[in-house]
């Protein structure tokens, strides 16, 4: 039980540690773009929604070969691996004389990225099935605490040099890598690792794995419309919030601090709650409801205070998440959970291409364009809704076609 601890304490420090490194650029990359760019902003905007897409792309077709490395080598070594890769990408982005090479960059950072699957496979190895909600909630609030703790800390190095953010996320990936290599023990045994097919590592052909079992392939299709309906936050919150209600930066910089930090809580203290009242499915489906209710209010509300209200049931969404992954290590063996999180994570990185052009298209059209006489500027929340209650239909249907 120690063992597993520190394990499980090495894994979150890992994610913690990535998510702050990927985050710390954040703040930096679009006015590094705009220099190169010599001020022109539209001509920056479009380059950096191509470096979102580019760094998408490469973990949807990467992250199934990673988590079948790790089903084959193990879990250790792509985490230490991907560590010192993604470190080696920070460095050639602070020395990048020009965007070519930043791009280079970020498609390193992506193929990089997708072996978040090696993570969340070791959480499958070393803990009981009944308990892997609430590890799986532990990674979420790692996710989330990242995500808070790097663009704050990017944009203060920002301000000393536009290029000291990436040395400080290269730092960061260099000392997790050999953080891992000294302590972190390899969590697959022997007897449970398969052998590599290059064949299965294409994310087309992971398909017929997802539907070789029971259930999983419906809980993929749920997985896919919550991300896509997730993208609403990332890609117009912002947004929204300034030309609704007219917030100034520091009230945007402390509304999304309080999502991270409610996400965090949700994540980190409730899971465990959820699942011993609700049970995994009924987590699940609960935690889409509070989606539903939150993005509605979202685009509802006709004041920033009942908007501002909506964050907390927002949060509460976040129950679903590691409600599905549970649901779903619980249905392959020891030998395919890597594959089943690269699956996860090419699956994510589809929805992280879609959903962006879906809402910010949407929000552009009711702004200034076809829809603005609708008179619902929150459209893209309420379409986030729409999407999150087909994936709530879906949900309970095939949890309880499969006994789920």
């Amino acid at each position: 039980m120690p063992a597993r601890r520190a394990a499980l304490a090495f894994v979150l420090v890992t994610v913690v540690l990535d998510l702050l490194a990927l985050g710390i650029i954040v703040p930096v990359l679009p006015m590094l773009l705009l220099e190169f760019e010599a001020g022109d902003s539209a001509r920056a905007a479009t380059i950096y929604g191509l470096f979102l897409t580019v760094f998408a792309f490469m973990q949807f077709l990467c992250a199934p070969a990673l988590g079948l490395l790790s089903d084959r080598f193990g879990r250790r070594p792509v985490i230490i691996l991907s560590n010192i890769a993604l470190g080696l990408n920070y460095v050639l982005m602070a020395w990048a004389p020009s965007i070519g090479w930043l791009l280079l960059g970020r498609v390193l950072a992506g193929i990089c990225a997708a072996s978040i699957s090696a993570p969340s496979a070791y959480i499958a190895d070393v803990t009981p099935p009944e308990k892997r909600a609430a590890a799986f909630g532990w990674i979420g609030a790692a996710f989330g605490l990242g995500f808070v703790l790097g663009p704050a800390v990017g944009g203060l190095l920002g301000e000393f040099h536009p290029r000291l953010p990436f040395v400080a996320a290269a730092l960061l990936s260099f000392a997790n890598a050999i953080y891992g290599t000294l302590v972190l023990p390899e969590s697959l045994a022997p007897e449970n690792r398969s052998a590599f097919d290059l064949k299965r590592a294409n994310p087309l052909a992971g398909l017929r794995f997802l539907s070789s079992h029971p259930m999983v392939l419906g809980l993929f299709g749920v997985l896919f419309l919550s991300r896509v309906a997730h993208d609403a936050l990332p890609s117009t919150f912002v947004l929204y919030a300034q030309s609704r209600f007219a917030w100034p930066m520091s009230t945007l910089g402390l509304a999304l601090a309080l999502m991270g930090v409610s996400s965090a809580v949700v994540q980190a203290g409730l899971i465990r709650f959820f699942v011993a009242k609700f049970r995994e499915r009924g987590s699940l489906l609960l935690g889409l409801l509070f989606g539903i209710v939150g993005f509605c209010l979202m685009g509802l509300a006709p004041t920033s205070l009942l908007f501002s209200s909506a964050i907390p049931l927002i949060a509460l969404w976040g129950v679903a998440n590691p409600a599905i992954q549970a649901l779903l290590t619980q249905r392959v063996g020891p030998n395919e959970q890597g594959h089943l999180q690269g699956m996860i994570a090419a699956v994510q990185g589809i929805a992280g291409m879609a959903g962006p052009q879906i809402f910010t298209i949407t929000f552009a059209a009711t702004v200034g364009g076809g829809l603005s006489s609708l008179g619902l500027p929150g459209l893209p929340f309420l379409v986030a809704a729409a999407i999150l209650a087909v994936a709530g239909v879906l949900a309970g249907r095939v949890t309880q076609l499969a006994g789920g």
